[in-house]
């Protein structure tokens, strides 16, 4: 696993968003798979920024989605659809039809989950998946003590993480949907590179047991240490609880290996 420490959140996504361009560069019709929250919005502003100065083609960019809620009517402004759609697709100048992710709307959840797991293969998987992380651990909405084999499935959301995204629901917590629908740790491992971003103090501690602690189910995120391409992007403040801080550091200002190839 490669670690990166870089100054701030822009920083970051100034970084991230190269490693993408540079992926589209030389493969113009790559899959990308995209995370909401508000960890990633500098990544796609700023490669939305390269693409309007002519810097990439993204004109053949593919997207998928990562997880959704359950239940949420079609174009509920918080469903993660609608969210990439706004934040990505949109500022990118995609047609939606480049993008593809699993219907939390079904009335068969599973039927719908097996259903995106086909899609994704059918695609030729992907390039390149952005990840976050949650307080606890969890990546996508694979909370702690999910099977690190696991596929698309519908999940339950922890109090915690419902806590953490009521935010985005005016800050009333009953308004956040008690399921989701989310790619499983085995199917974001097949991703042929992937990135995990986290700023923030909060995130510290994840950070550290994901990067320096042990291979752990009640750590999801510690599957990346297992990946042959993973990426960890951090600012200082998330930084802040790796006893290899020093060392990380040195790595980004050598230049990380993936910016390269």
């Amino acid at each position: 696993m490669e670690v990166v420490i870089v100054p701030d959140a822009g920083a970051a996504g100034d970084l991230v968003a190269e490693a993408m361009a540079r992926l589209l560069r030389r493969k113009p019709d790559a899959l990308l798979g995209v995370a909401t929250g508000s960890t990633p919005l500098p990544v796609y502003r700023a490669l939305a920024a390269k693409a309007a100065a002519g810097e990439v083609d993204v004109s053949r960019a593919r997207i998928c989605q990562l997880d959704e809620y359950v239940g949420l009517p079609a174009g509920h402004p918080e469903s993660y659809r609608s969210v990439v759609l706004r934040e990505v697709v949109e500022p990118l100048g995609l047609d939606e039809t480049c993008f593809m992710g699993p219907d939390g709307s079904a009335e068969d959840i599973p039927a719908a989950c097996e259903r995106y797991e086909r899609e994704l293969a059918e695609a030729g998987g992907v390039d390149l998946q952005l990840l976050g992380i949650g307080t606890d651990g969890h990546i996508g909405f694979n909370e702690p003590c999910s099977s690190l084999a696991s596929r698309t499935r519908i999940k339950t959301l922890t109090r915690q993480t419902r806590a953490d995204n009521a935010r985005f629901f005016g800050g009333d917590i009953d308004q956040v949907p008690r399921h989701v629908i989310t790619q499983g740790i085995g199917t974001i491992m097949e991703a042929r590179h992937l990135v995990l971003l986290a700023t923030g103090e909060g995130k510290a501690e994840a950070v550290a047991q994901t990067v320096e602690g042990p291979l752990s189910a009640m750590v999801p995120a510690s599957a990346l240490q297992m990946h042959p391409n993973a990426t960890v992007v951090v600012d200082e403040a998330a930084a802040s609880g790796l006893k290899l801080a020093e060392y990380f550091r040195s790595t980004y200002e050598s230049k990380p290996h993936w910016q390269t190839i």
